[in-house]
């Protein structure tokens, strides 16, 4: 089961200072809005996002999809096959795609010490 393009969204105090201190790493800022609040950076084949004020905890995130850099895939995994294979081996779903829907969708879950994953299909 390919997850999809991998990335950490941290949830940040003040997004500015943090795109400061990544871009001090060699992080670019890739896609986003600063003044709404969150920013993708890279750096080689690392991936960040940083988002003010939008959750509380860091999040593991998978983009089914997408490659590195957000380009669209002829073929891969759709959220809802990764939810059925995912339920099938009695992993708990916090958040589920509807059945029957096509498209853009998410699903959450939490591993056992409670780092959230998104499983966050753009296409």
């Amino acid at each position: 089961m390919n997850l999809g393009n991998f990335s950490v969204s941290l949830s940040v105090k003040d997004i500015k200072a943090s795109k400061a201190f990544y871009e001090a790493l060699g992080f670019t800022v890739f896609h986003g809005d600063i003044e709404q609040h969150w920013l993708i950076l890279k750096n080689d084949t690392s991936t960040i996002g940083l988002f003010q004020g939008m959750f509380e905890k860091n999040i593991l995130t998978y983009n089914p999809g997408w490659d590195s850099n957000a380009n669209t895939l002829d073929s891969f995994t759709d959220v809802r096959e990764i939810q059925n294979r995912l339920e099938a081996k009695g992993l708990n779903l916090v958040r589920k795609v509807e059945e029957g829907t096509k498209g853009p969708a998410n699903i959450t879950l939490i591993d056992p010490d409670g780092n959230p994953i998104l499983i966050d299909q753009h296409v």
